[in-house]
């Protein structure tokens, strides 16, 4: 009987510990599921910065930012349900480069945001950097165009803002011209931040084959090796994107859609 009484002992404990290990595990569970989906339902919000100069040096033409560097970024992020804001130095339209907006310039995210009246309109109405915290946002993109070699690269809102997406860890992105932005922009030990870094950018052979070496007050190129980056590079006009931790640069207009994947992947 005694034997009896303590196998049943035995068996209720057993069963109970076996209860609450089920118990545990299904609210384990159920924790995780939560956090999942609560992780799927969160918003991106990404920072897209372009430039506010239209003046191409002292040859009377006009610039801006280069539509493709733009467009497909743009739609490549948005389509995935990220939000994006636009904002430029002065605030308001940002130039287009006209080069980028014909038809030997056309993809078909180009002309996506040519029948897009939504994405136009943000185009002509950009909020004012200065108004933006790197707080509210996952992330930071500068599309390019010879724009930023003017003003974003010398911008003080501009680099203290990419100082602090850095600083946060968030991913900071550039492609073609708009490495140009990281021109003054310091880490937190106070080296240039692309010091050490692996990076890309419009090439100077790309920048003479467009005829604009002796026009730009500086070559990017040149610049990235100056500052003590890892600069590498593929042929002219082939697309190429690096990633070095949460800096992200693509050499050229092709390079958009690889930035934006790279950005993508990176905020998943």
């Amino acid at each position: 009987m005694k034997f009896l009484n303590a196998l049943a002992l035995v068996l209720t404990v057993l069963t109970a510990s076996n209860c609450k290990d089920i118990k545990t595990e299904n609210t384990s569970e159920k924790v995780s599921e939560a956090l999942r989906e609560t992780k799927k339902e969160k918003t991106m919000n990404v920072l897209f910065v372009l430039t506010s100069h239209d003046q191409l040096g002292d040859t009377g033409k006009k610039t801006g930012f280069w539509v493709e560097e733009f467009a497909n970024p743009y739609y490549t992020l948005l389509d995935k349900g990220v939000s994006i804001t636009i904002a430029t130095p002065k605030g308001g339209a940002a130039p287009i480069d006209p080069s980028s907006d014909g038809p030997d310039a056309a993809t078909e995210d180009t002309k996506r945001f040519d029948k897009d009246a939504e994405a136009k309109d943000k185009i002509a109405h950009t909020k004012t950097l200065a108004n933006m915290n790197a707080d509210d946002f996952d992330a930071v993109f500068y599309p390019g165009g010879h724009g930023p070699l003017w003003d974003l690269a010398s911008d003080a809102t501009s680099i203290a803002l990419i100082e602090k997406f850095n600083a946060q860890n968030k991913v900071v992105a550039f492609v073609c011209h708009a490495p140009a932005a990281l021109k003054n922009v310091k880490d937190a030990e106070g080296n240039p931040i692309v010091k050490d870094k692996k990076v890309t950018g419009f090439t100077n052979t790309e920048e003479e084959a467009v005829g604009l070496t002796d026009v730009v007050p500086f070559l990017v190129e040149d610049m990235l090796k100056a500052n003590g980056g890892n600069y590498s590079k593929k042929g002219d006009w082939e697309a190429y994107a690096v990633q070095d931790g949460n800096l992200i640069t693509g050499q050229n207009p092709a390079s958009s859609k690889l930035v934006a994947e790279k950005l993508l992947d990176h905020l998943k």
